[in-house]
């Protein structure tokens, strides 16, 4: 039937004379400018753009349109004829076709995977008791006997050129002369990140402990036994038989990953709520040896966390901020370089810290490349996805020093948050996503207020967003997180509703002096 309607529609004339038509609406108005200034190169790519990015409508609409007209154009003689055709059907073949589209109507939304909304986050603020200035730092690591002057220098350099602001925090173990690790005061720092987030969480989303189906913790170096997980389920005494997981190890980019195995759950349970926190615990990770490539840790990463509530519940679409539409891990660790880039080690002396390998940028715009592979079919429009596959076989098959395609990831987020791992890590990615400087405007912020807050750093950024009041339903979001092992994981969310301005965020109170300038290196 198609094929006739398509002959006939050819013999008519009409689909070619709606094309062209079609073609003018679509590019014609929606080039910003026409006129004889405009090279013709540029205007090209804009035709192209708009009308792959148009495709579908493109070759449907003119069809839809030809089908139209030659209904209406029908003689009551033709209309008797289709009449008696449709009449003429046996009612068994009509009950047997209803019944088979109802059957896979019925498997198609069964089959389909469940939502997974964002109903809201919150960020931890530090107390300002607890703030960290740089002369702060530096008295600290001079009283510091084991510390020597020249590496004490070393530290200054370093966070003279790291991006982080006056006003980021570390925990009470690390204001205390001299400094003196333990347990206790890791459960400590635990306690008072995680219990108020979720005492936050709870007040402002209304849910109850026991509403909860679905617990995440993730926090990479500070492990103990009974875990982080079961420390809130202890202390909100949640259900006996909530879901719970503890997440260790696995780095800056351990939040995206608790995410992920949150949804995976939320598509096998119905109706649920999940409870993801990402935080990283530092009191007893101050490294106090004289290894250089383990000091640059001390200067980078501070106090932080962030509390998350999903959902697959329909019901909860109305007030949920975000929907999850795509989340893609790549994992670089069988490459033995990747994998010791970022390594909790001893010195020579038995003092264990984190070493920080000089490859680390390297390795990092690497997996970034390895992960867009992967998440660009996804989200870019059909105009950028051709225009990388060009590039790519023109490599493999005529030239391979031409120059690689970089997407215009633009084109598919409006916003970016890139773990915010230390300026180097925020000016390489940048550099390989080729995004200005107001695109990476709420990495770098996150860096000046907070600091390397590890895998929470993401959800600042996303907070700095909407406590800037520019969130607006439609738009969407691009987290990347960044980690040892090496992995570099990605989640795209998709905004809901316009999200207004929150009092009580972990940005409120200084929002308005950001953005800050960044004195350049």
């Amino acid at each position: 039937m198609i094929i006739t309607l398509s002959s006939l529609f050819v013999e008519e004339g009409y689909v070619l004379a709606l094309y062209i038509l079609i073609l003018l609406c679509f590019l014609i108005p929606s080039a910003p400018s026409c006129d004889i200034i405009m090279s013709m190169a540029k205007y090209l790519r804009l035709c192209y753009q708009y009308f792959f990015d148009n495709l579908v409508t493109v070759l449907l609409l003119p069809t839809f349109a030809v089908a139209l007209f030659k209904v209406l154009c029908l003689t009551s003689d033709e209309l008797g004829a289709l009449y008696s055709l449709v009449d003429s059907v046996d009612a068994f073949y009509v009950v047997l076709y209803s019944f088979a589209l109802i059957f896979l109507a019925t498997i198609y939304f069964m089959s389909r995977s469940r939502p997974v909304y964002l109903v809201d986050f919150v960020c931890f603020k530090p107390p300002a008791e607890l703030r960290f200035s740089t002369e702060k730092f530096m008295k600290h690591s001079s009283l510091m006997l084991d510390f020597d002057p020249s590496n004490v220098e070393f530290q200054r350099k370093i966070l003279e050129r790291s991006g982080l602001g006056e006003d980021t925090a570390l925990p009470p173990a690390q204001h205390a002369v001299p400094y003196a690790p333990s347990m206790t005061a890791s459960r400590d720092e635990a306690e008072l990140v995680l219990f108020s987030l979720v005492d936050s969480l709870f007040k402002k989303t209304k849910i109850k402990p026991r509403d909860i189906d679905i617990l995440v913790v993730n926090c990479s170096l500070f492990s103990p036994t009974p875990s982080l997980s079961a420390m809130i389920v202890n202390r909100y005494k949640m259900r006996s038989d909530v879901r719970s997981y503890n997440l260790s190890g696995m780095g800056c980019s351990a939040g995206l990953i608790s995410i992920d195995l949150a949804r995976d759950e939320l598509q096998v349970h119905q109706s649920a709520y999940a409870l993801v926190l990402t935080t990283e615990i530092i009191s007893e990770h101050w490294y106090t040896g004289n290894d250089r490539s383990k000091l640059v840790a001390n200067c980078l990463f501070r106090m932080g966390g962030a509390a998350v509530l999903l959902t697959n519940k329909r019901r909860e679409g109305w007030r949920a901020k975000y929907e999850l539409l795509h989340l893609v891990r790549t994992h670089k660790g069988a490459d033995d370089t990747s994998y010791h880039c970022v390594f909790q080690e001893e010195d020579e002396v038995g003092k264990a810290g984190i070493l920080l390998s000089k490859d680390l940028m390297a390795i990092a715009g690497g997996a970034l490349k390895a992960n867009i592979t992967t998440i660009g079919p996804l989200v870019l429009p059909l105009s950028e996805q051709i225009l990388f596959f060009l590039s790519v076989a023109g490599r493999k098959l005529i030239n391979p020093k031409w120059r690689p395609y970089v997407p215009d990831f633009t084109k598919a987020f409006e916003y970016f948050c890139i773990h915010a791992g230390g300026r180097a890590v925020i000016e390489e990615l940048a550099r390989n996503l080729r995004l200005s400087e107001e695109q990476v405007e709420a990495s770098r912020m996150t860096l000046h207020r907070f600091g390397n807050t590890s895998s929470s750093s993401p959800w600042y950024e996303l907070g700095y967003v909407e406590a800037k009041g520019k969130m607006r339903r439609g738009d969407r979001v691009w987290q990347i997180g960044l980690g040892s092992g090496f992995k570099c994981n990605s989640a795209v969310w998709r905004c809901l509703r316009a999200v207004p301005k929150d009092d009580h965020s972990a940005w409120a109170d200084c929002i308005g002096k950001y953005p800050v300038p960044v004195t350049p290196v």
